[in-house]
C-alpha cells in the first residue's frame, strides 16, 4: 500500500458519511496515472497553488482600487481567507478538507483586473458576456500551462463553477449545476463570510464607513470587529450543519437569524460600499483603460501578435483570445501597458 492509498483509507475511517472521498472522484477529463503520495484533491490543490493565475491574484483589486495603505485586501488575501474559513468548517464537520481548499484556492482565478468594475466592463465587451466563475473554469481547463489546462478533478471543477452567488442566497443551489458536494457548498458560504467581514473592515479603514454605520442587527448578532463576525458565522454554520448532517441531511445550513443577518449585511455593503460613488470614481477610469486595451488588441494586428501571439483564423476566436488576455491582467500590468501604448513616451538623449 503506497502513501496515497493509506491516506484514502484514513479518509474512509475519519470522514463523515456525507463527505466526498478522494477515491470516489468522478475523475479527470484526461485520464492520468494516480500520484503515489497524494490523493486526487490534494494534487488539485497543489496544481492551483503553483499556477500563474494564482500568483497574479496578489495584484488584482478586491474592492478598493490602488489603496494608499498596505493592509487592504487583494484577490489573493481574499482567496486565502476563504480557504482558511472553508478548511476550518470542513475540519469541524469531518468533510474533505483538501477538496474544500482546492475549490477555495481556485474560485477567483478568472477575476478581471480592477475588481467588479473590470468584470462589468468585460461583460459588456465580450461576445456572449463575461462572468468570473465561467472564466475561472476556463483558466483551469484551458489557459494554464500554455493552453493545456490543469486537468483538475470533476468535483473541484464543479465547485469552482458553482461558487458564485451574485445577490442570490448562498444556501440556494446554483441554477446551472445539478449537484454540489458539501465541500463546494462550504466554499460558497466561506466566500460570502470572508468578503462581508473584510470588505466592511476595508471600508472602515478607508473612511468610507465607521463601525457604528454597520446595521444594528449585524452589530448585535456578530459584533463590530472582523474577527468576531467571521468567528460567529463559522460557529453558527458548524453547529447548524452538524445537526442537519446527523439527521441525514446533505446540505449545509445556518440559523434563520444568521441567514437574515448575512443577507442584510450584504445589501448594506452594496448600498454603502460597492455602489458608493466615492469608491467607484476611479473605476470609471479603469473601465476606460480596459475598453481601449481591448480595442487596440483587436484592431492592431502587430499589437495583437506582440501581446498575445498568432491571430486565430476562426471567427470569434480573436475576440475570445483578447478577452482571455485582458481578464488575466493584473491591475499593475494593465496600467503599465496602457501607459506604454497610449501615453507619450520620453525619447532622445539627455
Amino acid at each position: 500500500m503506497n502513501l496515497r492509498e493509506q491516506l484514502e483509507k484514513e479518509e474512509d475511517a475519519y470522514l463523515s458519511p456525507q463527505a466526498m472521498r478522494s477515491r470516489l472522484s468522478r475523475g479527470r477529463s484526461l485520464p492520468e496515472p494516480e500520484c503515489a503520495m497524494r490523493p486526487a484533491f490534494q494534487r488539485d490543490r497543489d496544481r492551483i497553488l503553483y499556477s500563474k493565475a494564482f500568483r497574479r491574484l496578489k495584484h488584482k483589486t478586491q474592492v478598493f482600487l490602488a489603496p494608499a495603505g498596505d493592509h487592504y485586501h487583494t484577490r489573493l488575501t481574499h482567496t486565502l481567507e476563504v480557504s482558511q474559513i472553508a478548511r476550518s468548517m470542513a475540519r469541524a464537520l469531518r468533510l474533505n478538507q483538501d477538496l474544500a481548499e482546492a475549490i477555495a484556492l481556485g474560485h477567483d482565478l478568472g477575476h478581471a483586473p480592477f475588481g467588479h468594475a473590470g468584470e462589468t466592463t468585460l461583460n459588456q465587451l465580450a461576445p456572449g458576456g463575461f462572468q468570473h466563475w465561467q472564466q475561472s473554469l476556463r483558466v483551469v481547463d484551458h489557459l494554464e500551462r500554455a493552453g493545456q489546462g490543469l486537468n483538475l478533478t470533476y468535483e473541484v471543477r464543479m465547485g469552482i463553477w458553482g461558487h458564485s452567488k451574485g445577490r442570490d442566497h448562498f444556501l440556494d443551489r446554483p441554477a446551472h449545476i445539478d449537484h454540489l458536494t458539501l465541500e463546494a457548498q462550504l466554499v460558497r458560504a466561506a466566500d460570502l463570510m470572508a468578503y462581508l467581514a473584510h470588505d466592511a473592515d476595508d471600508a472602515i479603514r478607508g473612511g468610507v464607513l465607521t463601525p457604528r454605520d454597520l446595521p444594528p442587527r449585524v452589530l448585535s448578532f456578530l459584533g463590530p470587529r472582523m474577527s468576531q463576525q467571521i468567528g460567529g458565522m463559522i460557529q453558527n454554520l458548524i453547529e447548524n450543519t452538524a445537526a442537519a448532517l446527523a439527521a441525514g441531511g446533505r446540505n449545509i445550513t445556518v440559523s434563520q437569524e444568521l441567514s437574515a443577518v448575512m443577507m442584510e449585511f450584504r445589501e448594506f455593503l452594496y448600498r454603502k460600499v460597492y455602489e458608493n460613488q466615492e469608491v467607484h470614481h476611479n473605476f470609471i477610469k479603469a473601465s476606460k483603460i480596459l475598453r481601449e486595451l481591448y480595442a487596440a488588441l483587436l484592431d492592431d494586428r502587430h499589437f495583437f501578435r506582440l501581446q498575445i501571439g498568432e491571430i486565430p483564423a476562426q471567427p470569434g476566436e480573436q475576440e475570445r483570445a483578447v478577452i482571455d488576455h485582458v481578464a488575466g491582467m493584473t491591475d499593475i500590468y494593465a496600467l503599465n501597458l496602457y501607459q506604454k501604448y497610449f501615453m507619450p513616451q520620453p525619447w532622445g538623449k539627455i
